[in-house]
């Protein structure tokens, strides 16, 4: 369904996307995670056709962003972080004209704006103003509009962004239901609604992918251990440590810190072995301070990945100065790879002389170069 390759996007010398590639099905649901200045609303406009890719190519359902932009457009349905609609608009008003912009006819437009307006909690705010909606309920206005055509690829950028707790909770069974209709792509800070949705992820960080895969196989492989937290007045720390080491299905003990008069442990085994710790502990008479479960989550291998804990070091980015690569080539997909950046950031008098033609019609376009 997409086809992300080798996408690679400049602004003068920053380089907001560097390399990135990764792929979605049909019928998936993908969250785009990374912390601030990582590139994902850049992989967003790209996507969609808002802005041009320096260097790469994506495809959805088999068609060119760039060469067939049209064809990709009538796919999908984009909400950009900040919604941009005509405020003085009423809501009803403001489908009927986005209707007429897909070439939608007039019975399926009132068909279609009555559903989504259903959909999105704004029937009974039809008749209001964009402009004189709060900024969640113009979230959901924007909503309305990216589900207008019915694409079959949802492209949406923190939409719950501006919305309260309910509301949260409201688009989030929204996009639970899109989910069984659509292809979608969501990006978001919350960490736990990304984990309520999406079964997939990809996390940036640095313009880079530094983690693409299932919820399951990021948390094998980089979600660490699963491990007990025992914290309790043992007396000899070494006499209890072998005591919890002496557990059914524990593998190891680590003496933790010392908290005061309370020593710290983390067991490691199979499953969750505080019901036992918890026997031992009366049965010795230690007074516990914590008994917990850590387990691999969506917020541990994000905190891994962008902060570089637990032994994981972020990706560092490429230095801007590096030197230009080879000339573009024609990928296996078809997508042409263009680089237009790399010989504008060459002294003047290197620079080769503009051709009367140029393979990119959005060459320097968007301040890309």
């Amino acid at each position: 369904m997409i086809e992300v390759s080798h996408l690679t996007r400049r602004f003068g010398a920053h380089l907001a996307v560097d390399d990135v590639s990764f792929s979605m099905e049909a019928g998936e649901v993908c969250g785009l995670l990374g912390p601030n200045g990582a590139g994902k609303t850049t992989v967003m406009r790209i996507l969609t056709g808002y802005l041009p890719a320096t260097r790469g190519s994506i495809r959805v359902e088999g068609f060119d962003v760039l060469r067939q932009s049209m064809e990709v457009r009538r796919r999908i349905g984009y909400l950009p972080e900040n919604v941009p609609l005509y405020r003085e608009h009423r809501v009803e008003e403001m489908l009927r004209f986005q209707g007429r912009l897909h070439g939608m006819s007039r019975g399926d437009i009132k068909s279609r704006s009555a559903e989504v307006l259903h959909r999105v909690g704004l029937t009974e705010r039809r008749r209001s103003t964009v402009g004189a909606l709060s900024r969640g309920l113009r979230q959901r206005a924007g909503l309305a509009v990216a589900l207008l055509p019915n694409p079959k690829v949802l492209v949406l950028d923190e939409p719950t962004s501006g919305l309260d707790p309910i509301q949260r909770i409201e688009v989030r069974k929204l996009v639970e239901e899109l989910a069984s209709e659509h292809t979608v792509l969501i990006s978001s800070h919350i960490l736990a609604e990304v984990e309520a949705v999406c079964p997939k992820v990809v996390i940036l960080n640095k313009g880079r992918v530094a983690a693409n895969g299932t919820l399951t196989e990021l948390e094998g492989q980089l979600g660490g251990e699963r491990f007990v937290r025992f914290e309790a007045v043992v007396g000899d720390a070494e006499a209890a440590r072998g005591q919890l080491a002496s557990l059914p299905g524990v593998d190891r003990v680590e003496l933790g810190d010392k908290v005061g008069i309370h020593q710290g442990f983390r067991l490691f085994g199979a499953g969750d072995l505080r019901e036992d710790v918890g026997a031992l502990a009366m049965m010795r008479q230690w007074a516990v301070r914590e008994l917990s479960y850590e387990a691999p989550s969506l917020e541990r291998i994000f905190a891994s990945i962008a902060l570089g804990e637990e032994g994981t070091p972020a990706a560092a980015p490429k230095p801007a100065s590096a030197a230009p690569s080879a000339p573009a080539a024609p990928s296996e997909s078809g997508g042409l790879q263009l680089d237009v950046s790399e010989a504008s950031a060459a002294p003047a008098a290197e620079q080769p002389k503009p051709s009367a033609r140029t393979l990119n019609p959005f060459e320097n376009f968007g301040g890309g170069a």
